[in-house]
């Protein structure tokens, strides 16, 4: 697996591109805006992704998102269908956090708890994370020890719960029963500032030891 780290918009989001070494197949997770800046650097790598993977709907991660599949003629995979109002929400996001008008898409495919997502030979576990948004999910490819996230964990924080249907209660079980529970070494890949890993999280986050709870 190759992963480059693309931050995108103010917001600075961590975009993805996920590479499978083997077969060259690649996809974008969250491409949250700068639609061009994502384009190049796939052309750098000489890349065509085949699909785009969502952790859920919230613009700063999702902005680019229909500009790459109309490019590229691939399909739009995640999250889970319980964030259907948020892509529906998409021109309000826009007003919301000062982004540029944004037409409603629906992504191409659901993806629920449990399911299993291939790109090449990398294989990814889903896990339905609700808390931040009710339709949250993240990938985990257990073969390489790399989870993606997007804002349901962060190093030293926690994705923010005061936005439409967020849960802080629900957050945090999402955290303790699908990411604190894979292996120690496993690296977390937030949707927002540096990597981190399970045990570290696990023993130094202060909203999961419960320091600000």
């Amino acid at each position: 697996m190759e992963i480059i780290t693309l931050p995108v918009t103010a917001f600075a989001q961590n975009c993805r591109i996920v590479i499978c070494k083997k077969t060259r197949k690649a996809t974008v997770v969250d491409p949250g805006g700068d639609a061009d800046k994502i384009i190049t650097e796939l052309a750098k790598y000489d890349l065509t992704p085949d699909c785009i993977l969502l952790t859920h709907g919230h613009l700063d991660h999702v902005g680019a998102a229909k500009i790459l599949s109309d490019h590229f003629s691939i399909d739009i995979v995640g999250p889970h269908k319980d964030e259907l109002f948020w892509f529906d929400a998409l021109p309000m996001q826009a007003q919301m956090f000062s982004f540029k008008p944004v037409t409603p898409f629906t992504p191409t495919h659901w993806l629920s708890g449990g399911d299993i997502f291939s790109v090449g030979e990398l294989r990814f576990e889903i896990r339905h994370c609700p808390g931040h948004t009710p339709g949250h999910i993240v990938f985990y490819e257990p073969t390489h020890g790399v989870v993606f996230v997007g804002d349901v964990i962060f190093k030293g924080s926690v994705g923010r719960t005061d936005f439409p249907k967020g849960d802080a209660q629900q957050l945090l079980e999402s955290i303790k029963k699908h990411i604190l529970t894979l292996p120690e070494e496993t690296r977390i890949l937030s949707g927002h500032g540096p990597d981190t890993k399970v045990v570290t999280e696990r023993i130094s986050n202060p909203f999961i030891s419960g320091k600000f709870g």
